[in-house]
């Protein structure tokens, strides 16, 4: 009983310990418009840095492809050296073992133009300020730049820069840029995250509660059993202890009949 209860417990942690296994995507340079002939780096990253992930995306070129059909992959690490406008689609981490885990999803986008917007290539936490970069690829240095979200103006940048304060859920949307005489930009998305607590903080406590206590129990359960083992091994078995108790009082009769027949033949005398 007790050793179906400790498999159960432990089968439970290895299963909470997956499900807290979560897979991320990060980007390097940490972007998601790029120009052509640009190089970058994919890399999927879990929490017990195993290299159990591949990269995989979804283009006008086909979907669910893996890295090695159209970058260069080490581990759970893609990089694409030359990026063209047909790299443009989503990419995410997904295990290599085939069950069911995977990263979001992230949007990548190559342009063929002038422009391009740097802006977060991951969701950014509500509260934070983002900066949105309007970058020309010729010249580089920066230059006045007009930004929109959703297809509307939201202000100039004089610099090529502009900054979203404290962001918020209504912040989120698709953005671009213009530079004049030199062209705009493709569109991206920002997404904000709110700050509370996720499924996944959860089951992490979860599992270091049990992580705390599971040695404490486990050896007590461990210690009952063998407990239990030295108590039946110490006591006599039923028939032995039945077999003791019979000779015994068959001895106490003995006694009696000697005793009462020495009294007789006293009485007799």
């Amino acid at each position: 009983m007790e050793g179906t209860s400790v498999l159960r417990l432990l089968a439970l942690i290895s299963l909470l310990s997956r499900s807290t296994n979560q897979v991320h995507l990060t980007v390097s340079p940490s972007r998601s418009q790029f120009f052509e002939y640009e190089s970058v780096i994919l890399i999927c990253e879990d929490e017990n840095g195993s290299d159990g992930w591949t990269v995989r995306r979804n283009t006008r070129r086909g979907n669910r492809t893996e890295c090695v059909w159209w970058g260069i992959s080490a581990g759970s690490t893609c990089k694409i050296s030359y990026l063209f406008e047909h790299d443009t689609g989503l990419y995410w981490c997904e295990s290599m073992s085939g069950s069911s885990s995977s990263s979001s999803s992230i949007q990548l986008s190559v342009s063929g133009g002038s422009v391009i917007l740097q802006s977060p290539v991951l969701p950014v936490m509500e509260g934070d300020d983002v900066t949105l970069s309007c970058r020309a690829k010729n010249p580089t240095h920066n230059l006045p730049a007009a930004f929109y979200k959703d297809g509307s103006f939201i202000g100039d940048g004089p610099s090529g820069h502009m900054t979203l304060l404290h962001v918020s859920s209504s912040d989120e949307g698709l953005y671009k840029c213009n530079i004049s005489r030199h062209g705009e930009s493709p569109s991206s998305r920002i997404s904000v995250k709110g700050k509370h607590p996720t499924t996944v903080s959860l089951h992490s406590r979860l599992v270091c509660h049990l992580l705390v206590v599971c040695p404490y129990f486990i050896s007590t359960l461990l210690m009952l059993s063998l407990f239990r083992q030295r108590t039946k091994a110490n006591d006599p078995p039923v028939s032995e202890e039945m077999t003791s108790s019979f000779h015994a009082g068959q001895g106490l009769d003995d006694v009696y009949e000697n005793v009462i027949s020495d009294v007789t033949t006293q009485h007799h005398f």
